[in-house]
């Protein structure tokens, strides 16, 4: 019953009206308005001519040639300001303020007291006279060498290029070493070669240390023939581009006895048979140097940037200058020795500082700049390298008592003894020994009293 009710009242609704369907427009096609296209292209068309227009272009040549009398006028007067300042500031810091108040938009007035304000700084900052500059600066890098680890760091994992960090790097440098323990260099590729990993590989190629060692399987003694005989491994050589003729060839040059080749195999027979002399003769063998450069045992390439980089275990920056592929305006190496050699003792100076800043940094130690800046004139100052030591700065002051407060007090006194030196006590160390007031602070003051005629009369 119920369902017939429904049924009922679904048929007595009324059907849902139609919606009316909206008129369809004609669109014109594109060809039929001509009108509007043609006040599109009017309208560009005159924008153009706008900003082609002559007037319009003399204006904005006006404008232009008034911005840049505006900027010369600024410039001139900054010449200006700046040249009262040029005998108390330094031209590093005058080419700085040139630089910077150049492209801000500063009237006179305001580009005068910015330099005055830089001048107050500048004058604040500097040492006092009578300041215990070197002092401070000894301090400021011992103490915290106190408290450095001593460990080594390692290139990307690889075993065999690690660098020496730490107190025994800082060590090193104020020692003035001659060799560091592990020397490095980071050598930069040229266009050509720094964007492919193939050309890179045949920069290494060039530079890398190829010795005997590297491409022998084996290296025994028959004492039964009273021979040599090395065993070349094929791939290594093959890999390294290198035969085994060449290795023979290499080996004549020792002259050290007849070289034949069977093989894959090397046998030398030497003129000795002296036990002692065949174990050094066996060393000159293994260590005799095919390819590559002296001094670089091993070269790793790696992505920085976007370019290939290349590290070396081992340095030879006069050499790897030469070498072709390599820009030579890129090259760094940790051995300050070789720079003072290569490039002269202003380069040694900034690798000094570079170095020993670096290490205390890495460190996690904040330490000022300028005392190690110090530290690097003191090493520099008389154009070659002197340690911080008895052989460098402290056994070369000119004080007798200075030298032997320091180390071996009996040897300098009777040295100083028996030449006859005289100490003029100007230093700290000295005027201690003696008792007198230091020149330091105060100290550093000298008072004279001038008495009246009448006073010298009574």
């Amino acid at each position: 019953m119920a369902k017939r009710k429904i049924d009922k009242k679904k048929a007595a609704r009324p059907a849902p009206k139609e919606k009316p369907k909206a008129k369809k427009t004609a669109t014109k096609p594109k060809a039929e308005r001509p009108e509007k296209i043609q006040k599109a292209v009017t309208k560009v068309a005159k924008k153009v001519a706008k900003k082609k227009s002559p007037v319009r272009a003399e204006k904005v040549k006006g404008k232009k040639k008034e911005a840049k009398a505006e900027q010369e006028l600024k410039v001139t007067a900054l010449d200006k300001l700046l040249e009262a300042y040029k005998e108390v500031l330094p031209d590093s810091l005058i080419a700085q303020l040139k630089e910077k108040l150049s492209k801000l938009e500063l009237d006179e007035g305001q580009m005068k007291a910015i330099i005055e304000e830089t001048h107050k700084a500048y004058v604040k900052a500097l040492v006092e006279p009578g300041e215990a500059a070197g002092t401070v600066a000894a301090q400021s890098v011992g103490e915290p060498g106190t408290q450095m680890t001593l460990r080594t760091f390692h290139y990307a994992g690889v075993r065999e290029l690690n660098v020496t960090l730490g107190l025994p790097r800082l060590i090193e440098i104020v020692d003035a070493r001659r060799i560091p323990s592990t020397p490095t260099m980071t050598l930069r590729l040229d266009d050509e070669h720094k964007g492919s990993l193939e050309k890179a590989k045949e920069v290494v190629a060039r530079i890398e240390r190829i010795a005997v060692e590297n491409v022998a399987k084996s290296i025994e003694y028959d004492m039964v023939n009273a021979s040599f005989i090395i065993e070349i491994d094929e791939e290594i050589a093959q890999d390294k581009g290198i035969e085994v003729d060449f290795v023979a060839k290499s080996l004549e040059k020792l002259k050290i006895g007849k070289v034949d080749v069977e093989g894959n195999s090397i046998i030398i027979t030497p003129e000795t048979t002296a036990p002692e002399k065949i174990k050094r003769l066996r060393e000159r063998i293994l260590d005799l140097r095919l390819k590559g450069l002296k001094g670089i045992k091993r070269v790793l390439i790696q992505k920085e940037g976007g370019e290939y980089v290349l590290h070396t275990d081992g340095s030879n920056l006069a050499a790897v200058l030469l070498i072709k592929g390599i820009d030579p305006h890129r090259i760094y190496t940790n051995n300050v020795s070789e720079i003072a050699d290569v490039l002269g003792i202003e380069a040694a100076r900034a690798a000094i500082i570079k170095e020993a800043f670096q290490v205390l940094d890495q460190q996690g130690l904040d330490v000022d700049v300028r005392h190690v800046i110090l530290v690097a004139d003191l090493m520099t100052s008389t154009g070659r390298i002197r340690q911080i030591g008895r052989h460098g700065v402290s056994g070369e002051k000119s004080s007798v008592l200075a030298r032997a407060a320091f180390e071996v007090t009996v040897k300098h006194l009777l040295d100083a003894a028996s030449h006859g030196e005289e100490d003029a006590l100007e230093g700290v160390t000295e005027n201690v020994i003696v008792g007198q007031s230091i020149p330091l602070g105060t100290g550093i003051v000298e008072l004279f009293m001038r008495f009246s005629k009448e006073r010298e009369g009574a």
